[in-house]
């Protein structure tokens, strides 16, 4: 069982203004694949770079959709998981509370979660692979993939592939987060992946607080305030049971 420090559970009753980057590792908790992880049966032959580009699309958009559909059926068969559940309870008590995921499964919102910022997009949703437009239902499905019921476009998931750029207002607003934040915490993610990676760094350069909850060690764990080894399933709730 994780010990929790005393000046830890002072930093987070006394934090107002709190920014959360979640990854892969809680996704995980709740049985979601990671992105490599996740290629077994049919799709082992395949890595996810050669599927998740706009240029595999264009090459073969039936191959790419039936590969979603087969990820979106196993989020679909997910639940959302105590780390969830407890972000979702921490954002209720706080008044500026920022949550910022690298997943896309909407596990956070399922949970209870408000105004996500998804960095890399949501999984459920489509949008229009010409226009960009997230398209809600009257799509043609006579085709694989579906077409778009404004241009005839095919539909792709509304996630950011390779190559392509995180939404700027999604960006703009996680950076915000992280510089206005009182606190911030990095849970089950690798502090790999860039952008996400760098918001930790601007919380701690405009004098933030840093809480990191992961399974093992990290590139940000000797610039954390705290580190704690474990599942955040666990590490959360008890951090919330403190409070």
């Amino acid at each position: 069982m994780t010990t929790i420090p005393p000046d830890l559970i002072e930093m987070l009753r006394t934090a107002q203004r709190i920014a959360v980057l979640t990854g892969s590792g809680v996704s995980a908790e709740s049985g979601v694949p990671t992105f490599r992880d996740a290629q077994t049966g049919l799709w082992e032959r395949f890595r996810p770079e050669e599927l998740a580009t706009p240029e595999a699309f264009e090459r073969n958009p039936k191959l790419v959709w039936e590969w979603y559909v087969w990820r979106r059926e196993l989020v679909a068969e997910a639940e959302p998981n105590p780390a969830h559940l407890a972000l979702a309870e921490l954002q209720q008590a706080k008044d500026d509370f920022s949550l910022i995921t690298q997943n896309v499964d909407g596990l956070h919102q399922r949970a209870g979660s408000t105004d996500v910022l998804e960095f890399h997009g949501n999984i459920t949703r489509n949008k229009c692979f010409r226009e960009g437009v997230i398209v809600n239902g009257g799509e043609d499905t006579s085709s694989v993939p579906p077409g778009c019921p404004s241009c005839g476009s095919p539909l792709r998931p509304d996630v950011v592939w390779f190559g392509e750029a995180i939404p700027s207002a999604v960006l703009s607003s996680a950076f915000a987060a992280a510089e206005r934040c009182e606190l911030f915490l990095s849970v089950g993610t690798s502090s790999l992946v860039q952008p996400a990676a760098g918001l930790a760094e601007i919380a701690l350069r405009s004098g933030a607080r840093l809480l990191e909850i992961n399974l093992e060690a990290t590139p940000l764990t000797s610039l954390a305030d705290h580190s704690l080894t474990g599942p955040a399933g666990e590490i959360l709730p008890a951090l919330l049971q403190e409070l």
